[in-house]
């Protein structure tokens, strides 16, 4: 593990991808303060520009706006009250409260420190696990992939906002777009309509611009634009530091959020917005006086502040070693390596040493970056909000455009994404969480193709040689409580309410 990741720090140290590392931290924590666009409509935005780069350059950039929107959507949340990206939407409730209070220098310093101490230990985390992992995903075959798919499917339906029928939906219309094109084992088409655009299935550009890009404007177009109140940021560096009560205050709660963040990070459907839920909840729970919360408690903003960055770190575990992404954010970033030939999973450390390691290595950098950024830049920052967001959306819409014809030179992956754009706005209308589409889209041809394997080893005998495999039945058994619990909620929800 030393000598991987010096070698990351070897490839990291050039002047493309150090270039690349801080220009992904600088538009992370832009698109943090910016309230609406988020990592996903994001990274979805520049993944065909992504294509033109280094698959280490393309991985280092998007990973860089994935952490760096926790540091920025820190900032509108303890200014404003509005969270500029969802993991920072209980940062609002004590951070807005000690600023109205003359502390938010306090709030924002004890923030970024938090961020910091859980960023590392998570990327350490992350350094440590991963081989380790690896290791023992090496001997998983079929059964195992399949049973490993089927679980964090249902993992992500049981986390999803929406609730379990609705997730259900979104993962089934995910699973049926992942079938378009060559079929995995006969390699007949299937599903094309007689469209030689669709033989090699829906490209994941189009369909996450689409659906994220396209469907935000549409949001945007709907809601009008009210100036925003935006309480004065410090000027002094010295009032970000917390005193002595609030630094001692602040101990325990970032701890805690730095191991429940990179845990609950590991798991398919939980991700930095869970982390910092949780978080903020265990603080309460354990405070000596929880009336405190919501009127300005400390512990309120580090907790879940270092839970949501260490839930990021917590994310790329499965994404590398696996090649299963835990939201849709890393979805998209496994979009990102397979569009570049790379194929995350146990081998990613033998077959591409440079990109794994050149990519841990690069958030080790990438965390100090955005102290040194966050701290004395929050007056420029707090300046994009003054965008209006009429140009905004022009600018968005013109990347959205170039970016997807530039990946195919297609004018059909651009009314590939106007559909798309439709159906993502339809869904956000009706609430549907657009998470467990994506991320079935992703692992579905995965899962087909391990589960046919399967089947095909076992003579059509779906269930007969999971008893001889007991981690691939106890995926199995994990995935099934999962889904049933989920349901029985929403039988008793339903009832309820009748």
């Amino acid at each position: 593990m030393t000598d991987g990741l010096l070698h990351g720090v070897s490839v990291l140290l050039t002047v493309d991808n150090l270039a690349l590392c801080l220009l992904g931290a600088f538009l992370g924590t832009v698109v943090g303060v910016l309230p609406g666009l988020g990592p996903t409509t994001t990274i979805a935005l520049l993944l065909p520009i992504s294509l033109k780069m280094d698959v280490t350059g393309a991985i280092i950039l998007l990973s860089g706006i994935y952490y760096g929107v926790a540091y920025g959507g820190t900032i509108t949340s303890v200014l404003m009250r509005i969270p500029g990206e969802a993991s920072s939407v209980v940062t609002c409730l004590d951070g807005y409260e000690m600023a109205r209070k003359g502390r938010a220098g306090a709030a924002l310093g004890i923030a970024a420190i938090g961020s910091f101490v859980a960023g590392t230990l998570g990327i350490l985390g992350l350094t440590f696990i991963s081989p380790l992992l690896a290791r023992v995903v090496l001997s998983f075959g079929p059964g195992e992939y399949a049973a490993m798919m089927f679980a964090g499917l249902c993992l992500i339906m049981f986390f999803a906002e929406a609730g379990v029928l609705k997730a259900l939906v979104m993962a089934a219309f995910g699973l049926a777009l992942g079938t378009i094109g060559l079929d995995p084992i006969t390699s007949a088409p299937r599903m094309t309509f007689g469209l030689p655009d669709l033989i090699d299935g829906v490209n994941v550009a189009p369909l996450a611009i689409g659906l994220f890009g396209i469907s935000e404007l549409l949001m945007l177009a709907r809601t009008r634009e009210e100036p925003a109140s935006i309480l004065a940021p410090p000027r002094r560096l010295l009032a970000f530091l917390p005193d002595r009560d609030e630094a001692r205050r602040s101990v325990m709660p970032i701890a805690r959020g730095s191991v429940l963040g990179f845990v609950v990070g590991l798991l398919p459907g939980g991700g930095a917005v869970l982390a910092s839920f949780l978080s903020y909840a265990v603080e309460r729970k354990l405070a000596k006086d929880p009336r405190e919360f919501g009127k300005g408690a400390i512990e309120g903003v580090a907790g879940p502040e270092a839970a949501n960055n260490s839930g990021t770190a917590g994310a790329f575990v499965p994404l590398l070693t696996l090649g299963i992404p835990s939201n849709a954010v890393t979805a998209l970033l496994l979009g990102a390596f397979l569009i570049h030939g790379v194929v995350p999973g146990p081998l990613i450390m033998e077959q591409h040493p440079e990109v794994f390691w050149g990519v841990i290595a690069s958030m080790y950098l990438g965390n100090v970056i955005l102290v040194v950024l966050n701290v004395p830049l929050i007056g420029l920052f707090v300046k994009a909000l003054e965008i209006p967001r009429a140009y905004l959306a022009s600018m968005i819409l013109m990347v959205c455009v170039i970016g997807v014809y530039s990946t195919n030179l297609s004018t059909f992956d651009i009314g590939l994404t106007v559909a798309f754009g439709l159906i993502g706005y339809a869904l956000r209308r009706g609430h549907y969480d657009l998470s467990p589409l994506i991320l079935a889209f992703v692992l579905g041809p995965t899962f087909e193709r391990s589960l046919r394997q399967w089947l095909l080893i076992t003579d059509g005998d779906l269930l007969g040689g999971l008893w001889e495999r007991p981690i691939a039945l106890g995926l199995v058994a994990l995935g099934l409580a999962l889904l049933a619990t989920g349901l029985v909620g929403l039988g008793r929800r339903y009832a309820h309410d009748d």
